[in-house]
């Protein structure tokens, strides 16, 4: 790591699980672009796409209580969209097949312009559950039903049902209220990126982030036939389920990966359920080496 940190290639926090036992927790670098305070283990980072799954977690506790079904419509919780929210289901969500065209980055402003500009979508771009289309649209819109099921913002949901009990302190949805302990991301022109205004990021640390990952494959927070529904993908084998990339053996999760980046922080979770390992590795300066640095100490605990 250190190696990887000199080279230029790593700036951010390190952590590796072992038969249920931290076996390295480590920090590297800097907090921000003005490279004045260094990185300690209690830092939070925004973890990119990985956030994905406390939307589909909430779904699925919702279908756990009776408050929906998978086959469930759009149109059934937003009669006022257009004819093409009678075809998308909360499944097509969960598993990127809606053929709800991309979110109009140009024009959105806020979250209020998300949803506005969905009653403005006149068709899909290929008919639901026929086609595998990885967009936020599909992202946007399953907290826009947690939100319509619960009365609750998605924000105050996900704290409430997730990071409370699973006692996730330092996890917190953007837009960010508590600025404690906050990386930025720069990238290597030491260009800080713009603060993210939308709802649904999440800032979190390493340490957190495993106690997540151990509840999820626990079954702590949703049943074990609800992981296995998340845990699907559509036919090909290079899309990402709900969960990212997941593998079951009998509907056992024996391997659960997931990367994001959102600007220049980068995020990787490698979870081999049957080997008993975790890595993570957080970052805020964007290098693109996450996988390899993933791999290679693989091959440090498989010896």
């Amino acid at each position: 790591m250190k190696h990887y940190n000199d080279a230029g290639f790593f700036n951010g926090n390190v952590l590796v699980s072992k038969n249920n036992k931290i076996i390295y927790n480590a920090a590297f670098g800097f907090t921000d672009a003005t490279k004045k305070d260094k990185l300690t283990t209690e830092y939070r980072f925004n973890i990119g796409s990985i956030t994905k799954e406390f939307s589909a977690i909430a779904l699925l506790q919702l279908h756990e209580k009776g408050k929906l079904k998978l086959d469930d419509r759009v149109s059934n919780f937003f009669p006022e969209f257009p004819k093409w929210a009678t075809e998308v289901s909360i499944k097509d969500l969960l598993q990127y097949t809606s053929g709800i065209p991309n979110v109009n980055w140009k024009k959105i402003k806020s979250q209020k312009d998300i949803f506005d500009d969905l009653k403005l979508v006149e068709k899909l771009d290929f008919a639901s559950g026929s086609q595998y289309d990885y967009n936020m649209n599909n992202v946007f819109m399953r907290q826009f039903i947690i939100e319509k099921i619960t009365g609750m913002s998605y924000k105050d949901y996900v704290q409430k049902n997730i990071f409370n009990p699973l006692k996730l302190n330092s996890a917190e949805i953007t837009p960010i209220r508590n600025n404690k302990n906050i990386t930025k991301g720069f990238n290597n022109k030491l260009v800080e990126d713009k603060p993210d205004f939308l709802v649904g990021g999440t800032f979190i640390t390493t340490m957190d982030l495993l106690k997540f990952i151990n509840s999820l494959h626990s079954n702590k927070i949703i049943s074990k036939n609800s992981l296995f529904e998340l845990g699907q993908q559509f036919k090909s084998e290079d899309t990402q389920s709900a969960l990212g990339e997941a593998k079951f053996n009998n509907k056992e999760l024996i391997e659960h990966s997931h990367d994001g980046r959102a600007g220049n922080y980068e995020a990787l979770v490698v979870s081999d359920i049957d080997k008993k390992f975790t890595i993570i590795l957080l970052g805020n300066n964007y290098q693109g080496k996450l996988f390899e640095i993933s791999n290679t100490i693989k091959s440090i605990i498989k010896d």
